[in-house]
């Protein structure tokens, strides 16, 4: 698909690392330029040197996409760097675990906050200049956990399942503007939150980080886990021309797992 998004600008959270990384790599080889969102501005510059060295014409904009103010800030600073965005992908999210019981109001609004109130102000942001254009993409990654349930992460969960509902609701909403939402839907991958994930089961159970490891990779009726890559090829193929009539889907990159 080389060359198949030129003059499209995507903006990308939680952009430094991991599937955020994966996704602007892809978009950016398929001719977009790519702005990376993050709160890590150390990370982000790395991650903006190593998608220049390939080539790809990238900028990053520190900001917390949680936070109203400075969600609208790095939206206005990545205009201003490489006009509206075209293509916004929210990608940005945390997770954290722990039995219902000691999942306190402080916990919850963090996970509603990084995961559910950030994808609602980056759209916030940008629907009104792709309305404008009439045209725009909008994939929200989601999680397999905003399909199904999962113990001992009810706030994600919660937070995943509010992603996937406004994803829906969103694309009722612009179907005749010639913008498209979607949200994908990627199980366990192998990214810095798997391996913290896997820290946290060695600490409170005392197993190897392999064990740990398959044990997450159990969940996939393939037996492992999911590539940052595999998440990037499905948000660019909905980012595409040919991706038109498809919205308001969630998407599973799941190895069968919600099937």
């Amino acid at each position: 698909m080389a060359g198949g998004l030129a003059n499209n600008h995507a903006l990308v959270t939680g952009g430094g690392r991991g599937i955020g990384l994966a996704i602007a790599r892809a978009l950016g080889a398929a001719g977009a330029r790519v702005t990376l969102v993050g709160r890590d501005a150390a990370r982000l510059d790395k991650a903006v040197l190593a998608l220049r060295e390939a080539r790809i014409d990238a900028q990053a904009v520190q900001g917390d996409v949680g936070d109203a103010e400075s969600a609208a800030r790095a939206y206005d600073r990545a205009r201003q760097g490489f006009a509206a965005p075209s293509i916004l992908v929210n990608n940005a999210g945390q997770a954290e675990s722990a039995p219902f019981h000691r999942t306190d109001p402080a916990l919850w609004q963090r996970m509603i906050a990084a995961n559910l109130t950030g994808t609602y102000l980056c759209c916030r942001a940008a629907l009104p200049a792709m309305v404008e254009r009439g045209q725009g993409r909008i994939v929200n990654i989601a999680s397999t956990a905003g399909l199904k349930g999962y113990a001992y992460v009810t706030a994600y969960c919660a937070a995943k399942h509010g992603v996937v509902g406004l994803t829906r609701a969103l694309a009722q909403e612009t179907a005749r503007c010639g913008v498209t939402v979607n949200a994908v839907c990627p199980g366990y991958t192998d990214t810095d939150m798997v391996a913290e994930s896997v820290a946290r089961i060695v600490a409170k159970t005392g197993r190897g980080a392999d064990e740990a490891r398959a044990e997450l990779a159990r969940g996939n009726p393939q037996g492992r886990l999911i590539t940052p890559e595999e998440v990037a090829a499905t948000v660019l193929f909905l980012c595409g021309a040919d991706a038109g009539s498809i919205t308001g889907q969630a998407i599973a990159v799941s190895g069968g797992e919600t099937a």
